[in-house]
């Protein structure tokens, strides 16, 4: 059932949603002055959002206009087409947006008689079920002329540069000669196992593992029949799996709208930062300082639309279900989340991890309702599933610097360096193991007890805690968590290089490309991230091995692209490229450059993504992605053999 759902989502995202059709118009006032109208016609049920709506709500839509204030100036503000107002609950907000047709009239004034073309940006959002954002450019002729993003006419500097990113790439088949689409299914899968594992956890806190007992008996007791008692508790699972399956699906939405655009979320620094508050905020919930639920109207109708009957009540009761027992499992399922968003193919890893999750909370319900005798083995309530939320807590304190590490690294703040972030990582589990020896106590704790397991946790925490210690060495390597904290070079301590494990390498593709030639060597392209967790595992557990590393030092150019990187460019080096008919593209950051590099002349925008190839541009051997130790040896020198 799992692989019919990802297929099923596969053939959806193969047409690019466009809730809005847009078109333009110009209309002259006076010899200099002209009205810019751009109009859009929204399909049924959808709303795009006024520039004038709350701030506090969701985004405005907002114009840019090209060259205004050189070539023209804007007289005024854009006026607007009819709005609608509603109140928003989520953002407690009133919200302005437009039904069905949206237009945008902004008047202006030449400043030159040379100017033939108005050029207008426009950033929108665009919401059903979801919420898209979206961006349209226009080129609008002064007389009149047609408005397509194929007719826009680049700088030189954008036609030059553009050029120079697409390579003339020799014997590309042989990139996907391999087992790369195979290892993604293996992907998803293990996604899909650490989504299971995550539900088997989210079982055993205080929101979930009552019901089960409760439900099971409803189910057993009510139904008249024990076959029919069977059939709902499993009917009652199916539900559970569908619910948590279908929150991952408007994120397909966004993978079908832009192929980089969960990428660019994910590494975008201040969604990182976001994610590092609200894991502090989950992580204080879990230690009982205050309790995380939705409106409680919610669980109360879905409760009373439960009391239906059959198959419609049923569902409903799956639905209560998942609400009432938010407090425990909404920082789980944000783990999921972030932890798909930083992924690649984020969408349908989100969705494999939700179907894994939704399977481990609905797996007791189903297997309880056949084997009716084993709930006497199940463990009574108490203390120790507030043992269990603490420990969450302490797990979501520690992934919250891992969110703030990657926001860092991306932005190159120099706060967090690997020392530092190791640091914090020991005072964490520090406090942990301190709690277990029952030291530290949190608001909603019982009585103090001691106990072998308690104690034996503890010291198992406290061993952990020494081994983060040997990570505060000089170029010392966390095999076990490997990718988590930040790289070796990005430390407290002087640097020879700033390459991973202190290889050379050369951060941009055209220096490395010279050098190739210069020396005759093949080329390793390392497509990578900041905040790439398994592009540091590879670094850490793969090339560290003596053998890979002696092979990478002495018979390759490394050349290593970080899609990520937010380093702004330099206005030379910016330019717009036209990625297709309707996407014009401008490349501001490092990052910029090298993931449109790599989706152009690779089709691919995941993370890490090796190429071999030589210094003519010949693809010498399949791509590679994460993988293990002798296979990518193996790789490395078989590659080395075709370069002869």
């Amino acid at each position: 059932m799992f692989t019919l759902f990802i297929g099923w989502i596969g053939q959806a995202q193969q047409g690019i949603i466009e809730p809005v059709k847009w078109d333009s118009k110009i209309e002259k006032v006076s010899d200099t002055e002209y009205d810019i109208i751009l109009i859009g016609t929204i399909d049924k049920e959808w709303h795009v959002f006024s520039q004038f709506t709350d701030e506090d709500g969701s985004l405005p839509s907002v114009l840019t206009f090209e060259n205004s204030g050189r070539d023209y100036e804007l007289l005024g503000e854009a006026k607007e087409s009819e709005t609608a107002k509603a109140y928003n609950d989520v953002f407690e907000v009133e919200e302005t947006y437009f039904l069905n047709k949206v237009q945008f009239t902004q008047r202006i004034k030449l400043l030159s008689e040379t100017v033939k073309q108005i050029n207008v940006h426009l950033e929108y959002q665009v919401c059903k079920e979801v919420c898209i954002n979206k961006e349209e450019n226009f080129v609008i002729a002064l007389d009149g002329g047609p408005v397509t993003v194929e007719n826009v006419a680049l700088d030189e500097r954008s036609i030059i540069l553009s050029n120079k990113l697409t390579l003339d790439l020799k014997n590309k088949d042989r990139l996907n000669a391999g087992s790369e689409v195979v290892s993604s299914g293996g992907n998803l899968w293990k996604i899909f196992v650490l989504g299971f594992l995550g539900g088997l956890v989210a079982l055993l806190t205080p929101c979930v593992f009552p019901m089960i007992p409760l439900t099971v008996s409803f189910f057993t007791k009510q139904s008249g029949t024990k076959s029919k008692g069977i059939r709902n508790a499993i009917v009652y699972g199916l539900f559970i799996v569908l619910i948590y399956v279908g929150l991952s699906i408007p994120f397909h939405f966004l993978d079908s709208v832009d192929p980089e655009i969960l990428n660019t979320i994910s590494t975008n620094m201040w969604l990182n930062v976001i994610f590092f508050v609200i894991f502090i905020f989950f992580a204080f919930s879990f230690f009982g300082y205050y309790e995380l639920t939705l409106p409680s109207s919610w669980s109360n109708k879905m409760d009373s639309a439960s009391s239906t009957g059959g198959i419609i009540g049923i569902f409903f009761m799956a639905i209560t279900l998942a609400l009432v027992s938010f407090s425990c499992t909404g920082p789980i399922l944000g783990s999921l989340l972030a932890g798909s968003l930083t992924s690649d193919g984020g969408a349908f890893q989100l969705t494999a991890g939700m179907t894994g999750f939704g399977a481990a909370l609905a797996l007791p319900f189903a297997l309880f309702a056949l084997f009716p005798n084993l709930l006497k083995s199940l463990p009574k309530s108490g203390g120790w599933l507030t043992m269990v939320k603490v420990l969450l807590g302490f797990v979501e304190l520690a992934l919250a610097f891992k969110f703030l590490s990657n926001a860092d690294l991306v932005a190159h703040w120099g706060i967090l360096k690997r020392e530092v972030f190791i640091g914090i990582w020991m005072l964490i589990f520090l406090l942990m193991a301190l709690y277990f020896f029952g030291i530290i106590r949190f608001p909603h704790d019982g009585k103090k007890t001691f106990s072998f397991p308690k104690v034996t946790f503890a010291v198992l925490v406290v061993a952990f805690v020494i081994y983060l210690g040997t990570g505060l060495t000089k170029n010392s390597h966390l095999k076990l968590l490997a990718g988590f904290p930040p790289p070796t070079f990005y430390s407290l301590y002087e640097q020879e290089s700033d390459c991973p494990l202190g290889l050379d390498c050369f951060k941009d593709f055209d220096e490395g490309l010279a050098f190739a030639k210069a020396n005759n060597k093949p080329i390793l392209l390392d497509f990578t991230g900041w905040a790439c967790v398994n592009c540091r595992k590879m670094e850490e557990n793969v090339w560290s091995d003596s053998k890979v590393y002696d092979l990478l030092k002495e018979n390759y150019v490394l050349i290593s692209l970080y899609v990520d990187d937010r380093k702004e460019l330099s206005e030379a080096e910016q330019f717009k490229i036209k990625l297709n008919e309707n996407h014009l593209k401008l490349i501001e950051t490092v990052g910029d450059k090298w993931s449109t590099f790599q989706y152009l002349n690779f089709q691919t925008a995941s993370q890490p993504y090796y190429v071999i190839m030589n210094s003519n541009l010949e693809i010498l051997n399949e791509a590679k992605q994460y993988t293990g130790i002798d296979e990518y040896y193996e790789w490395l020198a078989t590659s080395l053999k075709y370069s002869k």
